[in-house]
């Protein structure tokens, strides 16, 4: 199939196709009269990267996937490199839980905090986020 047809087929454009001809992620054989051929086994390939990609991965983190398939394993995610990348995505993914779980209670101990001191007729709650950026501001 050409390059036009493989785009439509994967749901993608022929821009992001030569962009990942250019990293090397898929290979396009040239037809006798110069044009881009694939096959389903591009489409594969493909499909592979686009899952990964909705996932949150960076193109160049699906280049183990797309290796153990072109190795001719049956999914791309049954070798060892491919596995180590969703160990580093997992490990990511705990930081990034970690220090949201952490904004999430000092943002509830603000509200608690402003709620108590608007009760209270108080003067107006400090914000630790805001004040922190501008103590070093010079106003």
């Amino acid at each position: 199939m050409r390059i036009g047809e493989l785009a439509e087929r994967a749901g993608t454009t022929t821009r992001a196709l030569r962009h990942y001809e250019s990293l090397g992620l898929l290979r396009a054989r040239r037809a006798g009269n110069g044009y881009r051929a694939y096959d389903d086994q591009d489409l594969r390939l493909l499909r592979q990267i686009q899952v990964l990609r909705d996932f949150g991965f960076e193109l160049e983190d699906t280049r183990p996937f797309v290796d153990c398939l072109r190795a001719g394993h049956p999914e791309g995610d049954s070798c060892a490199a491919s596995i180590e990348v969703y160990r580093r995505k997992l490990a990511e993914l705990d930081e990034c839980i970690d220090r949201l779980r952490e904004v999430r209670e000092r943002l509830g101990s603000q509200l608690v905090r402003a709620e108590l001191a608007s009760a209270g007729g108080a003067a107006e709650p400090r914000c630790e986020f805001s004040c922190q950026a501008d103590e070093g501001s010079t106003r």
